[in-house]
Order: C-alpha cells, then structure tokens, then sequence
C-alpha cells in the first residue's frame, strides 16, 4: 500500500484568498472610511472573517497597512518622474509632469483624500511623499541656477501636491487641463 504524499495546496489557496479577501476589505474600507475610523473588527466584517482570522493573517495594524499599500500601490503605480529628464525644455517638462501628475492625483484620490487626512505622517506613506520630493527636484533641473531657487522649489512643491490638485479640481471645478494650465501659469510667473 503506497501513501498519498500530503500535500498542502488546497488548504494553502484558501489561506492565500482569505489573506486577499482581508486585504482588499482595508483597501475599501480605507477610501471610504479612512485608516483612523477603521479597526480590525470593521476589516473582518467586510471581508466575511471573524477577528480572529485577521489577526492570525495580520498580527497588527501597521502589518495590515503594509500589505494594503503594498496592493493599492502596485494596483496604481506611481508616475516615473525620471522619464521627464528626457524633456529638455523647461516649460514643456513643467507641463508635462504637472499632467501626470495630476492624472494620477484623480485615478488615487478616493484613497488619498482620506489617507492623507488620516494617516498623512504613517511610514506606510513615506515613499509617497519621497516620489513627490523627487519629482518637483526633477521638474526644477532646468530652471537651475536661479537666486530665488528656493521659493521656487516650494511653488513647485504646492503645485505638485494633491491638497492644490484636490482645490483645482475637486473643489473649484476645474478640468484636469484648466488646472495644469494654471499651475503652469502661476509657475512661469517666476521665470
């Protein structure tokens, strides 16, 4: 009599759907509620789990946020500020990463509206914030030696966030283009 070697696959797919199903349970809870207004309890509910399963997937909040942003982010990549270098005219790349920018800011801004005010200073967002930085000193490279390099750079910082984007658009109406245009208007003022 030969034995079945045991294998593990069947009982390894439901872990690995159950851990899904509690991931994809904070991504919606975060968009709608906010990280602040959600607890393990409200996870496990809108994933069907009890709270003893999430905690045995995730022994902790900062543990479940990682693995949330880790999936919202690679669902939403963010834009590659390195590619905007290959744009030599200062103006052009001004225009350029504003529009990416901001295309981003309206596919995420269900998630970041309410992170942002939430979670703002989390760890979970550092890398958010460093793409951010990294792409308004992207944006300055030709504008470059200036004297008022500075109050240039903290222009740019504001139009690139998604707090002006969210006031562009969200709040005054403004199409993506309006909003792009203006920022573009308000920045070459300095030039």
């Amino acid at each position: 009599m030969s034995k079945r070697p045991y294998r593990q696959t069947k009982r390894a797919e439901k872990q690995a759907e159950t851990r899904q199903k509690i991931i994809e349970a904070t991504i919606e809870l975060h968009q709608t509620k906010g990280p602040a207004h959600t607890s393990m309890a409200d996870v496990a509910e809108q994933a069907g789990v009890g709270k003893v399963t999430v905690y045995r997937h995730f022994p902790d909040e900062p543990t479940l946020s990682q693995a949330c942003s880790g999936l919202y982010f690679e669902r939403h990549p963010f834009p590659d500020p390195g590619q905007w270098r290959s744009i030599a005219d200062k103006h052009a790349r001004l225009r350029h990463g504003l529009a990416e920018t901001y295309a981003y800011h309206a596919e995420t801004h269900r998630m970041m509206d309410r992170v942002l005010a939430d979670a703002r200073d989390h760890p979970v967002m550092q890398p958010y914030h460093a793409l951010w930085a990294g792409a308004a000193e992207i944006i300055l490279e030709p504008w470059l030696p200036r004297d008022d390099e500075t109050q240039l750079r903290a222009g740019l910082v504001m139009a690139l966030s998604f707090e002006t984007w969210r006031a562009l658009v969200k709040e005054q109406g403004l199409s993506q283009d309006e909003a792009v245009a203006l920022m573009e208007r308000l920045m070459c003022a300095c030039d």
